[in-house]
């Protein structure tokens, strides 16, 4: 598999972005020039120099410190949100999906009763209802989108149950569990990354959205959609404080995007 994305070019330069980001989360300390949060109104609206590399924002904070610790508010609620998506979607539609009977025909209704409603306004209700907003936004997110990923994950072992290995492991005394556990998880795990790669660019977007709608990070936080909020009022007079991180989130979610299309490629070349 390595090899494979290693011959790859759009799968190598989603792997390099990805890698940007997730080493500005773990070193942004390291990596961040100045404090993120400190106010500094004196220096509001600096030009670029060798101390703010990016300027200042409208109170005197560094934009590139702010900037590199925003990849860490984003992907330390984007890496966990999308872990539980997987978790959950992958086990209960695993488990319904090769169930059957009339446990797979009642997670089918409810799955269409979830996707009836926008995911976005799922979210939006259930963000409030917890005092950590950024436990709230992962779990408002992950209620909103389980069952889009579920459904994709049935469709998947439905098609693996269905091949001949299967029966041939029950004819030699396997048990369902062990054929659940040692087939059908790892021959659908490629298509599984695929999955949640690609998910994950969709996830920072909506973590993004929630600041535009009052339901984000607390105010001054360093994260990309904080900031864009923020610096909606300042797109005549300083419009780059509106667009630094817009290509933030724009570079991370393709990144992800890259390589989860790339992996679909390598894993089943029909479906490109």
């Amino acid at each position: 598999m390595l090899s494979k994305i290693l011959r790859k070019p759009q799968a190598v330069i989603g792997l390099a972005m990805m890698l940007c980001v997730l080493i500005c989360v773990i070193f942004a300390p390291f990596l961040a020039p100045n404090d993120p949060n400190k106010l500094d109104i004196l220096h509001k609206f600096a030009e670029s120099s060798d101390k703010y590399p990016l300027g200042t924002d409208d109170m005197g904070r560094c934009v590139m410190s702010r900037l590199i610790f925003g990849a860490r508010a984003s992907m330390c609620i984007a890496l966990p949100t999308i872990g539980a998506l997987a978790v959950i979607s992958t086990l209960l539609a695993t488990l319904c999906a090769y169930t059957g009977g009339i446990i797979d025909r009642i997670f089918v209704i409810v799955s269409n009763i979830f996707m009836a409603l926008p995911p976005f306004l799922v979210a939006m209700t259930l963000v409030g209802a917890f005092e950590s907003k950024a436990f709230g936004i992962s779990i408002s997110i992950a209620a909103a989108m389980w069952v889009w990923n579920a459904q994709v994950v049935r469709t998947y072992v439905l098609r693996e149950k269905s091949k001949p290995y299967i029966i041939t492991c029950r004819m030699s005394g396997c048990t369902e569990l062990r054929i659940v556990l040692k087939h059908i998880i790892p021959n659908i795990v490629p298509h599984l990354l695929v999955l949640y790669s690609t998910g994950l660019s969709s996830v920072i977007i909506m973590i993004s959205s929630y600041a535009f709608l009052g339901l984000g990070l607390e105010t001054g936080t360093a994260e990309w959609g904080a900031m864009l909020v923020n610096a909606d009022k300042l797109i005549y007079s300083h419009p780059e404080m509106l667009i630094y991180p817009g290509l933030c989130i724009l570079f991370a979610a393709a990144g992800f995007n890259l390589f989860g299309e790339a992996l679909r490629n390598i894993c089943d070349p029909r479906e490109g």
